[in-house]
């Protein structure tokens, strides 16, 4: 348990950081599952409009450090390849 004053604080920021960071991940998530809905319906200009929406929002998760920028460098580049197969 948090004793000093700035470890109370700490504690304190880190469940309002938490909240955040939690919300920040399920709106990513929420736009690459549209994109694989997209995918999977076999749609290319809805894929492709879907990918342009989550590509934004992926690089936002990285600036604010809810993931690593490799891993959202690997996501895009996978789903662009994906969406780039549809015929």
């Amino acid at each position: 348990m948090a004793n000093s004053p700035q470890s109370k604080k700490r504690a304190r920021q880190l469940v309002r950081r938490t909240t955040v960071n939690k919300a920040r991940r399920s709106r990513i998530r929420t736009y690459l599952r549209k994109v694989e809905e997209a995918i999977a319906s076999g749609d290319k200009n809805a894929a492709s409009a879907a990918l342009q929406a989550a590509q934004p929002e992926l690089m936002r998760g990285v600036t604010k450090g809810v993931m690593h920028k490799n891993t959202a460098a690997r996501k895009m580049s996978r789903l662009s390849a994906r969406v780039k197969a549809i015929a």
